[in-house]
């Protein structure tokens, strides 16, 4: 129905209710005031939002997966410290078989050939090997006179170099008088003498050290012997000890390590036959003396990457600064530079297809930790361990992807075969499945 109150009755009574309306809001409005100091954090806003539903699940799965990696690497590094431990306490058997194996891949090729020229293997492994020894020591019969003969020359160029330093030091700026240079070469005397009883013991470990060398090389020559003879056995020997699924790998594995050891002897020993060629030919121009054991140490310091190239260049700047002065000294550093510069910008990328694949920093890591575990011998064959170690860790990507590394460049891959009498290994096409 129609409001049929009167305008003016209709006027006061909306005038009321606005009235109230706005008191309501004054009330409303102060009391909003006066508790803005107890409840002003309750109305704060955050920009985090909110958490979601699934965040404390998440949260809880998150933290157990990050224990059970934690749990693993743990149980990882154990197991690495465990075979480390085993490693040095088996080195000295270990040892010799390592050496055995760097001394067959040198003298595998000959060997090889002359058994495909009818000749017994172990007629072919003999003669390789002592013509191997016949060699190793004709190097150092004639190195050794050289040495004797210049060794006199040498030692009369380090006492003309010390007088000139003591004569350097005598003047300006250092000023220092005879009297203060005898007393400090008294002072270095005395304290050898007082330390004589510990090296004499220092003396006692090195000469027992190199008596268990000996021991270990004439150990490695005859494995070498037994490697030869026996080399293309060791292949499926290896294989018999595992089952259908394994053997093409370990087959596999076992040729790629084999040709990473080789190829890393023949490059290596390119490098070291052009650095000693290059390095003698500038001392035997520029008259330095032990031209040829410098040579031949110069070429033995490429087995040890970076670090032996550096060592034995070093040992020549060293050589000519006694015996012919600062000048000679260097040339001999720019002529070794120069070398440097050919191997590492002309021969290393000829050679870096068929060669090791391991990065230079790799290079010097590996060296000084073998270095600092077992002197020389640790950084001879820190190279060679690292790259086998990289080739073992390809491989196991390789299969983790799917990329059948065991299968050779001829579409075919090992597989071992035989009954209880005996097996051997065939090679098959890469795409049949073991056993079947």
């Amino acid at each position: 129905m129609p409001d049929e109150r009167p305008a003016d009755a209709a006027a006061e009574t909306d005038e009321g209710h606005g009235q109230d309306t706005g008191a309501r809001r004054a009330d409303i409005s102060a009391s909003t005031d006066t508790s803005t100091g107890t409840d002003e954090h309750e109305m704060a806003t955050t920009r985090a939002p909110a958490p979601g539903p699934e965040r404390a699940r998440r949260l809880q799965a998150a933290t157990r997966r990050v224990a059970v990696l934690s749990a693993e690497l743990i149980l990882i590094v154990i197991a690495l410290i465990i075979v480390g431990r085993l490693i040095g306490e088996l080195w000295v058997v270990l040892l010799p078989v390592v050496l055995g194996l760097l001394f067959t891949t040198v003298l595998w090729p000959l060997v090889r050939f002359l058994r495909h020229h009818s000749w017994p293997p172990a007629l072919a492994s003999l003669v390789v090997l002592l013509l191997f020894l016949g060699a190793f020591g004709g190097i150092i019969a004639v190195i050794a006179p050289q040495v004797v003969g210049q060794v006199e020359e040498v030692a009369d160029g380090v006492t003309q170099g010390l007088e000139q330093v003591q004569d350097y030091l005598a003047g300006p700026p250092f000023n220092i008088d005879d009297q203060q240079v005898g007393n400090a070469v008294d002072s270095i005397i005395n304290s050898v003498q007082s330390n004589a009883q510990n090296i004499a013991g220092y003396a006692v470990t090195t000469a027992t050290t190199i008596g268990g060398l000996l021991i270990n090389v004439l150990l490695a020559l005859v494995l070498t012997f037994f490697f030869l003879k026996d080399g293309p056995k060791w292949v499926p020997w290896l294989a018999a000890q595992t089952g259908p699924q394994a053997a093409p790998h370990v087959a596999a594995l076992s040729l790629k390590t084999w040709r990473t050891l080789s190829e890393f002897i023949r490059q290596q020993a390119i490098v070291g036959f052009v650095d000693a060629f290059f390095i003698g030919v500038g001392l035997l121009v520029l008259g330095v003396p032990l031209v040829l054991p410098l040579a031949v140490l110069t070429f033995f310091g490429a087995f040890i990457p970076i670090i032996g190239a550096f060592t034995a260049g070093g040992f020549a700047v060293l050589i000519a600064l006694v015996d012919s002065g600062l000048t000679t000294a260097l040339i001999v550093l720019g002529l070794i530079i120069v070398v440097q510069q050919i191997e590492g910008n002309v021969l290393q990328p000829i050679l870096q297809g068929r060669g090791l694949n391991l990065h230079a920093a790799v290079v010097i890591l590996a060296v000084t930790a073998g270095a600092s575990l077992a002197g020389i011998i640790g950084a001879f064959l820190a190279v060679p361990v690292a790259a086998l170690i990289a080739v073992a860790y390809r491989y196991g990507r390789d299969v983790l992807d799917g990329n059948n590394p065991e299968g050779g460049d001829d579409g075919t891959r090992g597989q071992l075969t035989g009954d209880a009498t005996g097996s051997q290994l065939v090679r098959e096409p890469a795409d049949t499945t073991p056993g079947t």
